[in-house]
Parts: structure tokens; C-alpha cells; sequence
């Protein structure tokens, strides 16, 4: 079992590192993606890819437009995957997203823009 949230910028209003995001904030996007679960026992095993997936298919539907994410990269393996809740850096890349900046040591923000289903 598994999801991840999305939402809105007035939806999901808070981020971790937001002083320095909006610091350096040019527009908001159209679509925030803030928290990802993976139940006990199935993690590494795709299924925050497949909830982000099942995420940008919804946006798609919805209209589209721009998606943030706020993943951590580490390269740390004994971190818990609770510190992870941002979502693996991996999956954002793997659907097409790219790093636009960094917000903290190991905080990006990642961008893509979603065509209209």
C-alpha cells in the first residue's frame, strides 16, 4: 500500500525548507506533490514511482500544468524511510521531472509540466 499527495500552492501551503524556496521563488506552479507513504515491508520496491504515476495521471486529467516536488537526495542508506516522506529523488527523475534548485544541503525542488489528458 501506498500514495502520494498532491495538491494545489493554496492547498499545500507549506513546504520543508520554505524560507529559502520562496526566497528564490520566480511563480508558484500549478501543482504541488508534498508527501509520499510506502507502507512497512514494501518499500524500495516501486511503489512511490507507481504513486506518482497515479498522481501525475490525475494532474493530467485535472488540466495539467506545472508540478513541483521537494525531494530529499541522500546517499545514506541506513536513513529511515520516514525521513523520506518528500519522496526518492529517483522516482521524480524517472517520470521526467529535472532539477531546478537546491533549498537545503539535500533538498531540490523538481519541475515538470504536465500536458491536459
Amino acid at each position: 500500500m501506498g500514495w502520494c499527495q498532491f495538491g494545489s500552492p493554496a492547498e499545500l501551503p507549506e513546504i520543508k525548507s520554505k524560507r529559502k524556496y520562496e526566497k528564490e521563488l520566480v511563480v508558484l506552479p500549478d501543482w504541488r506533490i508534498t508527501c509520499f507513504f510506502t507502507g512497512k515491508g514494501l518499500r524500495e520496491r516501486g511503489v512511490a514511482y507507481a504513486a506518482l504515476g497515479g498522481a501525475l495521471a490525475e494532474i493530467a486529467s485535472q488540466g495539467g500544468g506545472t508540478v513541483e516536488g521537494y525531494p530529499e537526495e541522500t546517499d545514506d542508506r541506513s536513513v529511515s524511510g520516514s525521513f523520506l516522506h518528500t519522496g526518492p529523488v529517483a522516482a521524480f527523475e524517472n517520470h521526467g521531472f529535472t532539477r531546478t534548485r537546491l533549498i537545503s544541503p539535500h533538498r531540490w525542488v523538481v519541475t515538470l509540466t504536465v500536458a491536459p489528458a
